[in-house]
C-alpha cells in the first residue's frame, strides 16, 4: 500500500470528522497512461498523462457531500473536507446512503505486470510499427493506415473510510489498436482490429495486424441488398453492442429508475434459454478485474441471467440498501473525480458448443453481420432499436456476397429471445465480451 496515498487518506478522514462528518470515505488514484500513434513508420503521437487525486465522500444523517482534489497537501485537503462537508449540507437526507463496512477478506488477483513499466519506449513504438508493417504486407490493396495506435496504463488505487475499510491494489494494462483502408477499383472499406492484455508478453501484433486487414478486405465490393426476414449471425464484437444494450436494465439502479425492461421478472425466463450472462469482477486475466469496487467492497462473480432465467441485479452499496440486499461489488468510478454509481467489471455472455462455422452452415438464407453503426441511438428504457449494419450474405451455408446499406431493427428482448445458436468463441473486447451468435429471424431493410 502506497504509504503517502495511505498517510494523505488518513488526514483527510480526521479531518473530515472534525468539519462534522459521521461518516466519511476517501477514494485515492494515481495513474500514468502512455499513447503511441505511428503513421508510414514514423511516431506521429507520442502522449505521457499522469493523474493522481482524491474524491472525498461524507455522510451527515443521511446527507452526503462529495468533493475532491488533484493536490494532497494538508492546506488543500482541509479545505476538501470543508467543501464536502458543506456540500453535504445541500443534500436531500436519505438513510441509504451508507458507507460499506470494512470485509474480512479479498480476492486475491494478480493484475499488475511489471514488464509493461520496465520495456523500453523504443520497444513500444516498434510494436506500433509492426503492426502497420503486418497490414501492408497482408495484401497489396490495403493502401491506408489510419492508426497504428500503443496504450498502456499503470494505477494504484486506495480506499479507505470511517467504517474500517482500508484497502489498495496496483494494476497495469496494455494494448494495440489497428485501423486500415482496403481499396479496389473505386472500393474504400475499413477494418480494425484491437486487443488489450494485462501482460505485455500476451500482445499479438501478427493477429491485430492480419485480423484488421481481414475485416476490411471482406467487404469490398459490398453492395445493397433487397428488404428481407431472415437469419442473422453476428460476430463477438457485434453482438457486445446488443449487449451492452440488455445491460442497461440488469443495473438495480436503472430498476429503481423505473428504466429497466427486467423490473419485477426475477426469476422468469427474459431472454433464450441457450443464454447465460455474468459480471465477474475475479475474472483472471480480465481487464475490467479488480479486488473489491470504488466503494471498497470486495469483487465478486455475479450471474445475472442463467439459461434464460434472470437472477438478479447488479448492485452498489446504495442500491443494495434501498432493497435490503447485499452490494454486489459494482459500485464502480471512473475516476476521483466521480462518485461510484452501478456498473460492470468483466461482463459477458458465455460461449456455447458451437463452431462459428456450425453457426453458418446450416442456413440456407441469411446474413453474417460485421459491423453496426448507430447503436448510441438505441433506446435503452423501450430496448428498441434501429441501426446500420454491414456484412456477407449466407446462401446454402455458404458467405458470398458483401453487402452494405442496410438496416437492422428490432426490440433488444425480443432479440435475445430469438437467439438459437452459440458460438465457442467467446472473445473479450476491454471489459466486455461476447461469442458469435445466431438470431432465428430478424428484418433487414435495403434497397
Amino acid at each position: 500500500m502506497n504509504a503517502s496515498l495511505l498517510k494523505a487518506a488518513e488526514f483527510t478522514l480526521e479531518e473530515a470528522k472534525k468539519a462534522g462528518a459521521k461518516e466519511a470515505e476517501a477514494y485515492l488514484n494515481e495513474a500514468s497512461e502512455l499513447t503511441i500513434e505511428v503513421r508510414n513508420d514514423k511516431i506521429e503521437t507520442m502522449k505521457l498523462a499522469r493523474d493522481k487525486g482524491l474524491g472525498l465522500r461524507v455522510s451527515i444523517d443521511g446527507r452526503t457531500g462529495f468533493a475532491f482534489c488533484t493536490e494532497l497537501s494538508p492546506e488543500v485537503l482541509r479545505e476538501l473536507t470543508r467543501e464536502a462537508v458543506a456540500n453535504a449540507g445541500q443534500t436531500s437526507a436519505d438513510l441509504n446512503n451508507l458507507l460499506p463496512a470494512k470485509a474480512p477478506v479479498y480476492p486475491s488477483l494478480d493484475l499488475y505486470d511489471p514488464e509493461i513499466c520496465k520495456t523500453p519506449v523504443e520497444e513500444k513504438v516498434e510494436l506500433a510499427r509492426r503492426l502497420e508493417k503486418i497490414a501492408r504486407a497482408y495484401d497489396a490493396r490495403v493502401k491506408i493506415i489510419e492508426s497504428s495506435t500503443y496504450q498502456d496504463e499503470e494505477s494504484e488505487t486506495l480506499v479507505v473510510n470511517s467504517l474500517g475499510v482500508a484497502a489498495a491494489y496496483k494494476s497495469a494494462s496494455c494494448g494495440l489498436f489497428l485501423a486500415v483502408v482496403a481499396q479496389e477499383a473505386e472500393d474504400n472499406q475499413t477494418g480494425f482490429a484491437f486487443d488489450y492484455r494485462l501482460r505485455y508478453k500476451d500482445l499479438n501484433t501478427q493477429k491485430v495486424g492480419e485480423e484488421a486487414s481481414q475485416r476490411a478486405l471482406r467487404l469490398l465490393g459490398a453492395k445493397p441488398i433487397s428488404t428481407r426476414k431472415v437469419a442473422v449471425v453476428l460476430e463477438p464484437y457485434v453482438t457486445i453492442g446488443f449487449l451492452g444494450l440488455l445491460g442497461a436494465s440488469l443495473s438495480a439502479e436503472a430498476v429503481q429508475k423505473k428504466r429497466s425492461l427486467l423490473a419485477a421478472k426475477i426469476n422468469q425466463r427474459v431472454v433464450a434459454p441457450e443464454v447465460t450472462i455474468i459480471d465477474d469482477g475475479t475474472l483472471p486475466e480480465g481487464i475490467g478485474s479488480c479486488p473489491f469496487d470504488g466503494e471498497g467492497v470486495p469483487s465478486q462473480r455475479t450471474i445475472l441471467i442463467q439459461n434464460g432465467v434472470l437472477q438478479g441485479f447488479l448492485h452498489n452499496t446504495y442500491t443494495a440498501a434501498k432493497d435490503g440486499v447485499a452490494s454486489t461489488g459494482n459500485g464502480m468510478r471512473p475516476s476521483f473525480k466521480s462518485t461510484p454509481e452501478v456498473g460492470t467489471t468483466n461482463f459477458f455472455m458465455s460461449g456455447g458448443q458451437l463452431s462459428p462455422d456450425e453457426l453458418v452452415k446450416n442456413i440456407s438464407d441469411g446474413l453474417l453481420v460485421t459491423e453496426v453503426i448507430g447503436m448510441h441511438t438505441a433506446n435503452p428504457i423501450s430496448g428498441d432499436f434501429s441501426v446500420g449494419a454491414t456484412g456477407i450474405l449466407i446462401e446454402h451455408g455458404r458467405l458470398t456476397q458483401p453487402v452494405r446499406g442496410i438496416t437492422i431493427a428490432g426490440n433488444i428482448l425480443e432479440f435475445f429471445n430469438l437467439i438459437d445458436g452459440i458460438g465457442n468463441d467467446l472473445t473479450f473486447f476491454g471489459g466486455r465480451g461476447a461469442p458469435t451468435i445466431r438470431v432465428r429471424e430478424m428484418a433487414v431493410s435495403g434497397l
